[in-house]
């Protein structure tokens, strides 16, 4: 389908990120001939080589200035062929619900506003509104409420994302990423070191012995569910977990339903990933968190027909009654980057509390899958130059 440019603003901005989530955005764009406006820190971001990339602008990193980031996409924001933005990541998400206000005279608001995006991005505040909507959630408690540490825990940042409407001392310009999850073994840890690492009071959960992870993706509108999509995570970038390098689409009822019961307590507007754990004892479908904008396994999504982008834009023109919110499962794919991240941390990493999977059947399972389910994230014929880009920004 081609946009007539008489028919109101054609044109959509979407982040470029290290992630294949960026692609997918201008790909699924592009080929309808929405005029995508691909804007990034990095000359060498995948999406710019991209065939469906519109035009390529390069911004300020929200990561060294977060106000400077924002006020480039409200530039943008303000251009009259401007009709919305999309979210790929953390700091594009809290920039557009921080200063939403901004933005909303002159593009569609398809994300949360800043009190919304809040109750996900504090993780406190996640599960209990998990609890009061009956998810299933592990033990879960601030850092500092812990006194029986003879279990097996994780610490995670309390925030998703640090930045000055979470942590006291940060100025608006300031974020970061909090640090990596933290596997603890059973032995009483250095309370005062790890809140210094978090630069917070980050929390502690349960550890779960189980690698069966599954998501229910959304695209919310006003607290009512425009177009959903399920997978089960198969394999990740490490042994022990982290983001996916080969999944598969299902369609289970129980994901389902806690994946709407947790988004309609949340009244959400706005994309959403809620990623869960499934219980090897009780069978439920465990809250780990929720991922407030596009995810990194995007393209899978939409190979499978969910397209979320395309979905988004759709939305945002007031087309919610167009929206097909059907895919197909049993599908699967992989990142083959991320493929090669799994295999390395099989051969040289040792992760507490997760037993390493046997080396010769995992590159096995990697070498069976990949002949029987070849769809990719980045390689596709029609569009090449993504993916050598990433595979060179990759080595270097």
């Amino acid at each position: 389908m081609s946009i007539d440019p008489a028919d109101g603003p054609r044109s959509v901005v979407v982040p470029a990120i290290d992630a294949p989530s960026s692609v997918a955005c201008v790909r699924s764009l592009g080929k309808r001939g929405i005029h995508t406006i691909v804007v990034s820190e990095d000359d060498d971001a995948a999406a710019f080589r991209s065939r469906y990339a519109g035009e390529t602008i390069v911004v300020p990193s929200p990561h060294d200035d977060l106000v400077a980031y924002k006020d480039a996409l409200l530039a943008l924001a303000m251009r009259p062929d401007v009709l919305t933005i999309l979210p790929v990541r953390e700091e594009d998400v809290y920039a557009l619900a921080r200063y939403r206000e901004e933005f909303e005279p002159h593009v569609e608001a398809q994300w949360p506003t800043r009190e919304g995006l809040e109750r996900v991005q504090d993780r406190v505040q996640l599960f209990d509104a998990a609890e009061r909507a009956g998810v299933a959630v592990p033990d879960t408690r601030l850092l500092d409420e812990v006194d029986d540490w003879d279990r097996e825990w994780i610490v995670k940042g309390r925030y998703t994302l640090l930045a000055d409407a979470y942590v006291d001392d940060y100025p608006p310009e300031k974020s970061r990423d909090p640090p990596s999850t933290q596997y603890l073994n059973g032995d009483k840890p250095d309370v005062e070191t790890i809140r210094h690492q978090n630069g917070h009071t980050p929390i502690v959960q349960e550890f779960l012995p189980t690698t069966d992870e599954y998501a229910f993706f959304a695209l919310y509108d006003e607290g009512e569910p425009v177009s959903t999509f399920q997978h089960r995570q198969v394999r990740a970038y490490n042994y022990a977990g982290g983001p996916s390098s080969f999944r598969e689409s299902v369609s289970i009822p129980e994901l389902g339903e806690s994946g709407r019961a947790l988004l309609g307590e949340l009244d959400w507007h706005g994309l959403a990933m809620v990623e869960f754990l499934r219980n090897d004892e009780t069978g439920e479908f465990e809250l780990m968190e929720i991922n407030p904008r596009l995810w990194s396994s995007l393209p899978f999504s939409v190979r499978a027909g969910a397209d979320f982008p395309y979905h988004y834009w759709q939305l945002a023109r007031g087309e919610r009654d167009r929206i097909d919110d059907d895919y197909e499962v049993g599908t699967a794919g992989h990142l083959l980057r991320g493929e090669l991240s799994y295999l390395h941390s099989v051969l040289f990493d040792d992760e507490e509390l997760v037993e390493r999977p046997d080396r010769r059947e995992a590159f096995a399972e990697v070498i069976e899958s990949l002949r029987e389910h070849p769809r990719f994230d980045y390689l596709r014929l029609d569009d090449p130059k993504p993916f050598v880009r990433d595979a060179l920004n990759t080595l270097v």
